[in-house]
């Protein structure tokens, strides 16, 4: 049977949830996780604990939250700073503020190694709890004991990468631009696009004939040097313009341009300014525009991006498709996979269940699909499924069709249509999901099964044989039984307490008494038989309609006391005695015949 984990509420925990609840209740504060060895092997919570097996080290809360799809569980994390180690973890313990364990479960088996060792790693944990009142926990961490987690830093830049909260562009200040196509648009927050740019100019290149300028026309223009020429059909040089302009320089006293006055100007090519005095260059302007073509447009939803896939994973998205089964329940190839040896791994979430009927929550399930590569002695994969739900796929299996190529199958129940499907791997390794997978009612003669687990919860209760409990309607117990100690002594037998004290089967019909590992007595069809002393507080009582009673009021200033012995003179003798010796007897002759005796 495959190994369980669970988290177990312990009697003091439960008791200070259910005060919590009550009016006026004080709030539990759970504060510090403890991780443990176990001793050296996985424990199994028990209730009654008030420590961990074998604690090796605790700390305050990383951070404690209710979940968000379940409004009843309690959420506690534990983070484990790369620089500590050196221990295995088994099992976990979580405590209030007062030193009390709250909760305590066991875990899959991990070692935290040392930064000695050569490796460091953070280590999370994670309990979670369920609770009748999320009000009755305290929801508080000091926010300078927390140490913000992978997740955590990944979902909030995934969160901000994927939201609009960026302002737009203006003549002013730097932002998000819309492209726009148009050539007679007015607009000072649009940006023109190449195609935009290429209609104008082909526009213009498809008017233009070359012609010789005049005062009444374009066109094209002869240069000259020449500052004193009244030519209306030459062209002024920069150095004719420059001759012209140094000496109206002497006679005019130049103004810088401003946004409400015409004058002089210098050009920049700065791409960042936020100068109203400067003009920017062409090269300014190209380097603006070859930036706003290479960002994603924001009309397009992301239509513009050429590996979607690829773009998700790489800001921490997650990818997802729908898959939609027929309505026959059976095997599904639900993905094809790609997984080089010893370097890959891949997961699956699929999201529904088995039949759509209102009020059926274990429809809404949950199957957690993990694929890990082989070390390629001997090659393959490993293929575990996560149950949460009755509804959820039942059994996962993989054929090898080529190399690393595997096609992935699951066996899920009747009407299993329009599943969301969650997908991720790493980066050597690829997953392929069919929104519409082949069907066989069978599994697939050469297919390898997957190994399937099943996570308790409320909806998913395991069942005592799970657990290896006797079911309250009872059964058979098979082996000795131990209330509070060990059994010493074997076979069919129970002890209590003590390890060699309680009841043992001595054969067909008889239950052996023991005591310190003697037999003192059995009980058989006969009867009581006791090979000692028989002690009692009250009465000796025979018989059925009309007993015999032997009593004593216990006030007597002596011990009195029946003795049946004989010999070969007095082959019967009934004597009753007290500490200062004999009262009477009656005594039975060798020949037959009966004596009754009073002392005095």
């Amino acid at each position: 049977m495959s190994t369980k984990f669970k988290t177990v509420i312990t009697t003091a925990g439960a008791a200070k949830l259910a005060a919590a609840t009550m009016p006026g209740g004080k709030k539990i504060n759970l504060n510090v996780m403890a991780v443990g060895d176990g001793g050296g092997k996985l424990p199994d919570p028990e209730a009654g604990q008030t420590q961990l097996v074998n604690e090796v080290w605790r700390h305050t809360l990383n951070k404690i939250s209710q979940d968000n799809r379940y409004s009843n569980y309690i959420v506690a994390e534990l983070v484990i700073p790369p620089e500590v180690g050196g221990f295995w973890m088994r099992e976990l313990g979580l405590y209030d503020d007062e030193g009390t364990l709250i909760a305590v479960a066991n875990m899959a088996e991990s070692y935290k190694p040392e930064l000695a060792e050569g490796s460091g790693r953070a280590q999370t944990c994670r309990m979670v709890i369920i609770v009748s009142s999320v009000e009755s926990v305290e929801l508080f961490i000091d926010s300078t004991m927390v140490m913000a987690t992978q997740d955590y830093v990944d979902d909030r830049l995934a969160e901000h990468e994927k939201s609009r909260r960026h302002p737009d562009a203006t003549l002013k200040e730097k932002g998000f631009t819309q492209l726009s196509n148009a050539t007679d648009s007015e607009s000072e927050t649009l940006a023109a696009t190449p195609k935009a740019v290429k209609t104008a100019y082909d526009l213009a290149n498809a008017k233009y004939t070359a012609q010789d300028a005049t005062t009444t026309r374009k066109g094209i223009v002869q240069l000259s040097n020449a500052t004193d020429s009244t030519s209306e059909t030459l062209a002024a040089t920069p150095k004719a313009v420059k001759v012209a302009y140094d000496l109206a320089n002497a006679k005019y006293t130049a103004q810088d341009a401003t946004t409400a006055r015409k004058g002089i100007i210098q050009l920049s090519n700065a791409t960042d300014s936020t100068s109203e005095t400067l003009a920017a260059t062409s090269k300014a302007v190209k380097a603006a525009m070859d930036n706003a073509n290479g960002r994603l447009a924001k009309n397009s939803n992301g239509g513009d991006i050429p590996d979607k896939k690829q773009f998700a994973r790489t800001i921490g998205a997650v990818t997802s498709t729908n898959i939609t089964f027929n309505n026959a329940s059976g095997w599904y190839k639900i993905a094809t996979v790609v997984m080089p040896q010893a370097t890959s791994t891949a997961v699956i979430k699929l999201y529904g269940g088995a039949g759509f009927n209102a009020g059926s929550s274990e429809q809404g399930a949950i199957s957690e699909l993990v694929l890990r590569a082989g070390n390629g002695s001997p090659a393959g994969i490993t293929a575990t499924l996560w149950r949460r739900s009755p509804a959820a796929a039942n059994e996962v299996a993989w054929v090898n069709t080529s190399g690393d190529t595997y096609d992935i199958y699951i066996n899920i129940g009747q009407y299993a249509y329009w599943l969301i499907a969650q997908y991720d791997y790493t980066g050597n390794a690829n997953v392929t999901l069919h929104s519409t997978p082949e069907y066989s009612s069978v599994q697939p003669g050469n297919s390898t099964s997957g190994q399937t687990y099943t996570i308790y919860s409320s909806l998913m209760k395991p069942t005592a044989g799970d657990v290896g409990a006797l079911p309250i309607t009872g059964g058979q117990l098979n082996g000795p039984l131990s209330i509070g100690t060990d059994n010493a002594l074997g076979g069919n037998s129970i002890v209590l307490g003590d390890n060699d004290t309680g009841f043992k089967q001595d054969g067909d019909g008889i239950l052996g008494i023991y005591a310190n590992n003697a037999r003192v007595g059995y009980i058989d069809n006969s009867g009581l038989h006791m090979s000692v002393d028989v002690l009692t507080n009250g009465g000796i009582r025979a018989g059925d309609g009309k007993r015999l009673s032997l009593t004593s009021n216990n006030n007597s200033t002596m011990t009195a006391t029946f003795n049946l012995w004989g010999d070969a003179n007095r082959p019967t003798v009934i004597e009753l005695d007290d500490d200062q010796g004999w009262h009477l007897y009656s005594q039975r002759n060798p020949d037959g015949s009966i004596v009754f005796t009073v002392n005095g």
